[in-house]
């Protein structure tokens, strides 16, 4: 049966809304200032101080300008950590975003001519492929695909690729790019279609790609081959090592096994029990390269894994969904940091698992994690850092308190000899498949 709004109904609207004692006020206040403004509540800046029992010493915070590399910013930032504390480097120093933000874009455009000629003989309206062709390649990423990219590629010193105004402002490379891709789609399955063979298949891909890799080139600048990484560290000592590829750079001054680190979930939703592993179709940078794998555990697992870490000296990689309860020029997420549902008088409580399953809430962004508060053996607050520049929080960093880890953070990467012998055995399980557009891979 349907309900259909009538004049009746009007006015009991109209009547309950101005019964309300505090109608006139609170209809001044919002209008004039905002919901944010209205709804903020000034305890959350006490109940959020930004001191931590375990704080790691990171150096300055890092700016992804106006570009979604997030999740690459983030990973970077948990080497650069581990490499100045190692080389005693001064605390502006980093790795170069540009030089793996090329080679993703390069290799997400042979993925997604890999995906539109398995997915050819789909209709153009079937959900996969729609699901395709809305975004053909973007700047988000996963964790599983910075590590396919650094297999292959390696990772250089900013000096040695510097940022570009295309690499820290993507929306117009982005949008001729991926017209490219579609105008490339249209071309490569109307040949499945006709039933060439996979060498003229291949032989079209080897042409588009060269024109891909133009693009990029123009926009980011030619990745280099070899390049001598020379410094001065804190002691201001000079240090050059030359004729290094970017190969030999990662091996020889980050000395990371990335093996070794992997993604944890909490998904508290029915499709996804916990100590199982999962992965997500369609989703990947390099073909043949790493695959993208989560072990889905409690929340109390998650925070311990992190912990442990922490305590270990070692930062770590994270997502979440970042504009919930998150006051930006403060640097406070905290889930009383605004309160529309008070000031609005209506229940907008939801579940975790009922916010992923109804759209309500998605990783968006990755920051790292580099302190937390014990306090009588739980963790009460978090230190974060952030990668949007030091004019927003306290110099960049943020206080993130527990509950809002709880409702708000879904993964996390932490080194497997952090994780119990049964989280190991469950973690070594072959991952179950999850559709394209499940909320595990929106920060991708």
């Amino acid at each position: 049966m349907s309900f259909v709004i009538d004049q009746n109904n009007l006015k009991a609207f109209h009547k309950d809304y101005h019964d309300r004692p505090e109608t006139a006020v609170l209809e001044r206040t919002v209008t004039k200032n905002g919901v944010a403004n209205a709804s903020f509540d000034w305890h959350a800046i006490a109940d959020n101080n930004p001191t931590f029992s375990i704080d790691l010493k990171t150096g300055d915070v890092a700016d992804q300008k106006q570009s979604g590399r997030c999740w690459m910013f983030a990973a970077l930032n948990t080497m650069r950590h581990s490499m100045q504390a190692k080389l005693n480097l001064a605390d502006n120093f980093e790795l170069s975003q540009s030089y793996l933000f090329f080679w993703d874009k390069f290799e997400k455009s042979n993925y997604f001519y890999e995906t539109v000629i398995r997915t050819a003989k789909l209709a153009p309206d079937d959900r996969r492929v729609a699901w395709l062709m809305a975004t053909p390649q973007g700047d988000g990423g996963q964790w599983d695909m910075l590590c396919a990219l650094i297999d292959k590629y390696g990772v250089v010193p900013q000096s040695a690729m510097p940022e570009t105004y295309n690499s820290s402002h993507s929306n117009a490379v982005n949008d001729v790019l991926n017209n490219k891709l579609r105008h490339d789609a249209v071309i490569l399955r109307q040949m499945v279609h006709d039933g060439q063979s996979d060498d003229e298949l291949n032989a079209k891909r080897q042409q588009m790609l060269s024109e891909v890799y133009r693009i990029l080139a123009y926009s980011f600048g030619e990745p280099p081959a070899k390049f001598a990484f020379e410094y001065r560290d804190k002691n201001h000592e000079y240090h050059r090592n030359a004729d290094l590829t970017p190969q030999e750079f990662f091996q020889q001054y980050v000395g990371w096994k990335l093996d070794d680190y992997i993604s944890i979930i909490n998904a508290p939703t029915a499709d996804k029990p916990y100590h199982k592993t999962y992965t997500i179709e369609m989703l990947g940078n390099v073909v043949g390269g790493r695959q993208i794998k989560h072990l889905n555990v409690t929340m109390d697992e998650f925070k311990q894994l992190a912990i442990k870490q922490l305590q270990a000296g070692e930062s770590v990689w994270f997502g979440s969904d970042v504009v919930k309860s998150s006051e930006r020029k403060l640097g406070i997420m905290s889930l009383n940091a605004y309160n529309p549902q008070q000031l609005f008088d209506v229940d907008l409580d939801m579940s975790k698992a009922d916010m992923l399953d109804y759209g309500q809430s998605m990783m968006d962004h990755a920051m790292v994690l580099t302190g937390v508060d014990i306090v009588d053996g739980k963790p009460t607050k978090w230190k974060v850092e952030n990668s949007w520049g030091p004019k927003v929080g306290k110099k960049g960093y943020f206080v993130m308190s527990d509950a809002w880890m709880d409702k708000y953070c879904y993964q996390l990467v932490v080194n497997r000899k952090f994780l119990s012998p049964e989280l190991q055995k469950d973690e070594d399980l072959a991952p179950i498949v999850l559709k394209p557009w499940d909320p595990m891979g929106t920060l991708a």
